[in-house]
C-alpha cells in the first residue's frame, strides 16, 4: 500500500468525504493465481512469483487499493498449521487443514503455539522480510497485521459442526478453546508488528461470527475480538465477515472495529444503520454471481445500482461483499472501476 492509499484509507475510516469513489478489494490466493495464469502451488512456493503476481495486480488496476496489500498467506492452512494441523496441498486448488481436536479433552492438550517457530508462520514472515526491499522500491509498505479470527480458527481445528455444538453443549470448553486461540492471535499480531514497524492496522477475518445468534455473539465473539484488536496500537481495525452480518454489526464499535467488509446479502444502508456512523464500510457487490459470473455490462449496471441505493456515501469504500473470488476477469474488474468512476 502506498502512503497516498494509506492516508486515503485513514480519511475514509475517520468518516471524511473525499471523492465518494474510493475503491478497495481484499485479494489473496483464491483469485491471484488463476487471474495471473499460474498454479496455486507456484504462488505459495515461490516468493518471486508471489511478489510478481501482487505487483501485476497493483499495476493493472492502479485506481484500486488492494487490501491488506502483499498478503503473505497459505490459505486457510496458515493459522491452523501453528497448532499442528496437517496441511493438504493441491496444484490448482486451495489447500485444506485437517482437524486436530476430536474430543473435548483434546482442547486441554492443544499446544500454545510459538508464533516465531511453529507451522507456516516463519515462512510467512520470512517471505515478507526477503521481499520487503522490493515492496518498498515499488512505492509500497507493509501496513497490516493479518490473522483469521478465533471462531474461524476453532472450526478448522475441530470442525464447524463440532464447534457449534460445543458452543451450545459445553460453553466452558468453548471458552477454554477460544482463550487459547485468542492468546495465539495476540502473540501473532504482536510478532508481525515486531517484524515490520510500518504496520499500523489489523485485518481480522472470521466468517463463523455470522453463524451465531445475538447472545452467543455477546459471549463468544465480543470479548475475544476486542482483545485481538487491542493487542497493538493501530489506526485501522478491519473486520471481514461475509457470512450473516446483521448480528455482529451492532457490536462492532464496542469491539473496536472501524472498517467492516460484509456479505452482499445485506444492503449497505442496513449495515450503516446497525453499525453506526463511526464504522467505515467496504462492499458489497455480489462477488460470485455478479463480479465473477456476470458479463462486464452486468457488473457495470449492478455496481451503479449498488451505489445509487446508498443514502450516505461518507465512510464507504466500494468493493464486493467479501474478498475477490476465483475466476474474476480483468474485464469485469475494469467494468466495476468504470462504473464507480462514471457514477
Amino acid at each position: 500500500m502506498t502512503s497516498t492509499q494509506w492516508n486515503e484509507l485513514l480519511s475514509v475510516v475517520e468518516g471524511k468525504y473525499l471523492t465518494g469513489k474510493e475503491m478497495g478489494f481484499i485479494i489473496d490466493s483464491p483469485w491471484l493465481p488463476g487471474w495471473s495464469s499460474i498454479t496455486t502451488l507456484d504462488y505459495y512456493t515461490s516468493d518471486e512469483i508471489w511478489l510478481k503476481t501482487n505487483l501485476k495486480a497493483i499495476k493493472t488496476f492502479s485506481d484500486v487499493t488492494f487490501l491488506p496489500g502483499f498478503w503473505s498467506e497459505y490459505g486457510m492452512c496458515t493459522e491452523p498449521s501453528a497448532f499442528g494441523a496437517r496441511s493438504l496441498w493441491y496444484n490448482a486448488n486451495l489447500p485444506h487443514a485437517e482437524k486436530v481436536i476430536y474430543y473435548t479433552e483434546d482442547i486441554a492438550r492443544l499446544p500454545q503455539p510459538n508464533v516465531k517457530t511453529d507451522g507456516l508462520l516463519p515462512f510467512m514472515i520470512n517471505r515478507l522480510k526477503l521481499m520487503e526491499p522490493k515492496i518498498i522500491a515499488s512505492g509500497h509498505s507493509i501496513k497490516f497485521a493479518v490473522t483469521r479470527g478465533p471462531l474461524n480458527i476453532a472450526t478448522f481445528l475441530m470442525g464447524t459442526s463440532e464447534f457449534m455444538m460445543l458452543l451450545t453443549m459445553e460453553p466452558e470448553k468453548a471458552h477454554e478453546l477460544l482463550e487459547k486461540i485468542t492468546r495465539f492471535i495476540c502473540n501473532w499480531v504482536q510478532y508481525q508488528k515486531e517484524c515490520f514497524s510500518s504496520i499500523d492496522g489489523i485485518l481480522l477475518l472470521d466468517d463463523i461470527v455470522g453463524f451465531v445468534g445475538e447472545d452467543e455473539c455477546r459471549e463468544f465473539v465480543v470479548p475475544y475480538l476486542k482483545r485481538a484488536y487491542e493487542c497493538i496500537e493501530n489506526k485501522v481495525r478491519f473486520f471481514h465477515n461475509d457470512a450473516f452480518g446483521l448480528v455482529c454489526a451492532p457490536f462492532l464499535q464496542e469491539i473496536g472495529v472501524n472498517l467492516f467488509n460484509f456479505a452482499f446479502d445485506h444492503p449497505i444502508n442496513q449495515i450503516r444503520e446497525l453499525a453506526g456512523p463511526k464504522v467505515a464500510l467496504i462492499g458489497n457487490l455480489a462477488p460470485r454471481d455478479i463480479l465473477a459470473g456476470g458479463t462486464p455490462d452486468e457488473v457495470y449496471s449492478a455496481t451503479q445500482a449498488m451505489m445509487g441505493e446508498v443514502t450516505d456515501r461518507n465512510g464507504i469504500i466500494w468493493s464486493c461483499g467479501g474478498g475477490i473470488p476465483q475466476n474474476v476477469s480483468t474485464e469485469n474488474l475494469n467494468a466495476f472501476i468504470s462504473a464507480v468512476k462514471d457514477f
